[in-house]
């Protein structure tokens, strides 16, 4: 026999390790490939997030330092400009009153108009020919059309400029800097857009005020500066007010809410706590918007001592009603003190006509001008039951009610429906809603910034009032302006309007225990809890009078906290 053949062997084994050196070669670049298109793929989605960031950021600086343009509108010199911004609004600055803001659009842009200088030639022309101002407001709003459209082309062109400018510094490629200018060019015509598409034009009819102070208010830095220089600081308020109001004046032209001579102005007032600051503010609101008659919700003093009535006399000086009902820090000798004035309308229970307007009030139930020692369910309980005793005189009064005033914001849902409008305080914190029985609440902050207890805190409680504009022929609400000062020491200003719309979405408040006890046929005249430092709380002490101020000391420290429960608006949006 022969020796068999090796070589098929051999050959089967070379070819199958040919083989398998082929798959594990083809495999191999088969992932190699696959690793690539993976780094590939992530590196692109990186590569155009980097392009877009340079491109934002390129016409973002474009559009700020190079889309400014210079257009008269009117008798003034105007510099406008469009640039990125998170809320999409229009803000015109007058220098050195202050600005105004308008919520006109919802996009990512914001319209910066700078009033520069007014153009002397074109101020001497209607100087010289009043003739000119028939035709002025027509002519304001064709510049300020043609001044926002040049703007905007400006903006344009500045904007995609500064994103391939940028790009191409950081990039140094051709194709990436003109992808970035057209992304630009994409983007803020996208913007352009949206702006229009969601233009508010009742924007105008609530525009917000801002004014800031200068030079002299810098030099009141704290507790200590601002008690030496205290007469300083409340002259830099009234300026300041003065200042904020003056700008109402430039912008009357705007078609915005203008009160017509067929209106009565009120101001609303309340926890001043011997803020002797808030005098001079309210003298100069008085004087500036013409209030007609003023109405404070309690809480004038602290501690209702016979010796802080001083601080009541400047009150004749305002020259107009003030109508006034007593809070828990006022007590009976502080009413005394009040009906005492000429000036001074004390509600207390009955309803009083001042300067056409039917008002209902009475005093809080309480006196209660230390905080260490209380008893909050009583103290509802109390305030529950003075609100249904002045309900039922409301209830029956013809003709109707138009405003009841109350210290506590806790009553407000009892009232409801017996009057359009319902003024309080008490809480130190603005409040503005709409009840189901179709009521306006108008709780007020603390015009006197909290007083003296404004320094225990790191920031200041403002100081607020409002002013109310009613019909004159119906008492209806129909616009308000909310005045609002930086706190003690503090020298900004804001003034906020509203006007009544019709489609308010009504809130309910949080309830009050109803009181378990009678309720009186009306309001009582005196406290009926006192809680003064040496007291339990179990009851007043023997030989002191409900409500007297009697060994009250002046040490009482934070504000009052509310009578009840606090208000809660239902989740809608605020108005």
């Amino acid at each position: 026999m022969g020796m068999p053949d090796q070589r098929p062997v051999s050959s089967t084994f070379l070819d199958r390790a040919a083989s398998s050196v082929g798959v594990l070669w083809r495999s191999a670049r088969s992932l190699a490939q696959f690793v690539r298109e993976v780094a590939a793929r992530v590196q692109r989605p990186a590569t155009v997030l980097a392009i877009a960031a340079l491109a934002f950021v390129g016409a973002w600086f474009g559009m700020a330092f190079f889309g400014s343009a210079e257009r008269p509108v009117g008798p003034v010199e105007t510099s406008m400009r469009l640039v990125p911004s998170w809320h999409g609004e229009s803000v015109l600055s007058i220098p050195p009153l202050g600005t105004l803001t308008l919520d006109s659009h919802n996009s990512p842009i914001e319209l910066q108009v700078n009033v520069d200088r007014i153009n002397q030639d074109a101020a001497r022309r209607i100087f010289d020919d009043p003739r000119i101002l028939g035709d002025l407001e027509s002519e304001v709003i064709r510049d300020v059309r043609s001044g926002v459209y040049a703007t905007a082309v400006r903006g344009l062109v500045a904007g995609a400029l500064g994103a391939m400018l940028v790009t191409l510094i950081v990039v140094r490629r051709r194709r990436p800097t003109l992808i970035a200018g057209g992304a630009a060019v994409v983007a803020i015509l996208t913007v352009y857009g949206v702006a229009g598409l969601t233009l508010n034009p009742r924007a105008v009819a609530e525009p917000k005020y801002t004014g800031l102070l200068t030079g002299a208010p810098s030099l009141i830095g704290n507790a200590q500066d601002l008690a030496q220089n205290f007469d300083a600081y409340s002259k830099e308020l009234v300026r300041l007010v003065t200042n904020v109001t003056k700008l109402y004046d430039v912008t009357s032209t705007l078609p915005a809410y203008q009160p017509s001579d067929n209106v009565i102005r009120v101001l609303h007032v309340s926890d001043l706590h011997l803020g002797e600051h808030a005098w001079d503010v309210i003298g100069s609101v008085v004087k500036q918007y013409s209030v007609d008659v003023i109405v404070d919700s309690g809480d004038t003093t602290d501690h209702g001592l016979a010796a802080e009535n001083t601080f009541l006399q400047r009150i004749p000086s305002l020259r107009v009603p003030y109508v006034w009902v007593r809070g828990n820090h006022d007590s009976v000798v502080t009413e005394e003190a009040m009906r005492q004035l000429p000036n001074v309308v004390v509600l207390d229970g009955k309803v009083k006509t001042v300067k056409g307007i039917r008002f209902l009030g009475a005093g809080d139930p309480r006196f209660t001008p230390d905080r260490s020692n209380r008893d909050i369910p009583a103290e509802t309980e109390a305030v529950a039951a003075q609100a249904l005793a002045l309900t039922k005189v409301a209830e029956n009064s013809k003709p109707e009610v138009d405003a009841i005033v109350y210290h506590d914001s806790a009553g407000a849902a009892f009232f409801d429906g017996n009057a359009s409008l319902l003024l309080t305080g008490h809480a130190h914190k603005r409040l503005n809603m709409m009840l189901p029985g179709g009521s306006r609440l108008m709780q007020e902050g603390t015009t006197g910034g909290a007083g003296l207890r404004a320094l225990e805190k790191s920031e200041p409680a403002p100081i607020e009032m409002s002013v109310l504009y009613l019909d004159r022929s119906t008492r209806e609400l129909e616009a308000w302006d909310e005045i609002t000062l930086g706190g003690l020491g503090l020298t900004s200003a804001r003034i906020d309007r509203h006007q009544v719309t019709p489609d308010e979405t009504p809130s309910t408040p949080s309830p009050i225990p109803t009181p378990t006890g009678p309720v009186p046929e009306s309001p009582l005249p005196t406290p009926t809890i006192t809680r003064l430092p040496t007291e339990s709380p179990s009851g007043s002490p023997s030989g002191s009078p409900s409500g007297s101020p009697l060994g009250s000391p002046l040490g009482s420290t934070g504000s009052p906290p509310p009578g009840g429960p606090p208000l809660t608006p239902t989740p809608t949006p605020a108005r």
